[in-house]
């Protein structure tokens, strides 16, 4: 097998389905991200070992899970579960991919740029933050691996991705608000710092027992929640 022929699985199965999403799958090769004596594996869809009792996750359950997230260009994404730094890897391509603006934008923009000009001011080369993905590892030798695994892509060279060897449980509040927030253990609920670290609108997607749920951020204290049964993660667990 080859990384295309997992990407035509994935899509001919109907787990992958956006243009942006299939572009990270295509450009971002799960060979790079597993072990040297696992390679051989890298391109079945099932989930592989990493060391200190953590895995790779299954390529179906990863498209999914970015399926529900809607990560785009310009997102501050808060990863947690760093691991392989595969998903993370994922998610640096989508969001450092140039920012397409709609007709009204871009009539907007150069309408705010005019205004800026009028006043003998120079505008910033960038209207819009860069998108960065902010990721948490417990372990720190798998943050390690992570960053190794990732370098050929650059993305940490380039300041798109951080990795923190932190709690995931309690967020990155020096980093706050993110526009997502994905998690690739599971917990017994949501924890309160990742509600609270999530913009209006933003959307967290999250094992939850044996299921991975959407939550999306209405307004301060309202979220619409979506279950999706049937998947198995390892625990996240907390640091003393």
């Amino acid at each position: 097998m080859s990384n295309n022929s997992l990407v035509d699985h994935l899509i001919s199965s109907g787990y992958l389905k956006t243009p942006e999403i299939i572009g990270a799958f295509k450009k971002i090769d799960r060979v790079d991200f597993v072990p040297d004596n696992l390679k051989s594996e890298a391109y079945e869809d099932a989930p592989l070992p990493i060391g200190h009792g953590q895995t790779i996750s299954q390529p179906a359950t990863v498209a999914f899970m970015l399926e529900l997230l809607e990560p785009r260009a310009g997102d501050k994404i808060l990863d947690i579960g760093f691991g392989s730094g595969w998903t993370t890897a994922l998610m640096a391509e989508i969001v450092s991919s140039p920012v397409i603006l709609s007709e009204a934008e871009r009539s907007e923009a150069e309408r705010r740029i005019s205004s800026v000009r009028s006043f003998g001011l120079r505008p910033q080369d960038d209207n819009k933050e860069k998108g960065r993905v902010y990721a948490i590892e417990r372990i720190p030798e798998l943050c390690e691996l992570g960053r190794g695994n990732m370098e050929k892509y650059e993305f940490i060279k380039k300041g798109i991705v951080e990795c923190f060897s932190a709690d995931g449980t309690k967020g990155l509040p020096d980093k706050a608000p993110f526009d997502k927030i994905l998690a690739g253990a599971s917990a017994k609920e949501l924890p309160g710092a990742w509600k609270e670290q999530l913009k209006i609108g933003g959307r967290i997607v999250a094992p939850i027992e044996w299921s991975v749920w959407l939550f999306i951020k209405k307004s301060e204290t309202e979220f619409e929640e979506m279950e999706h049964p049937g998947f198995a993660f390892v625990p996240l667990i907390s640091l003393p």
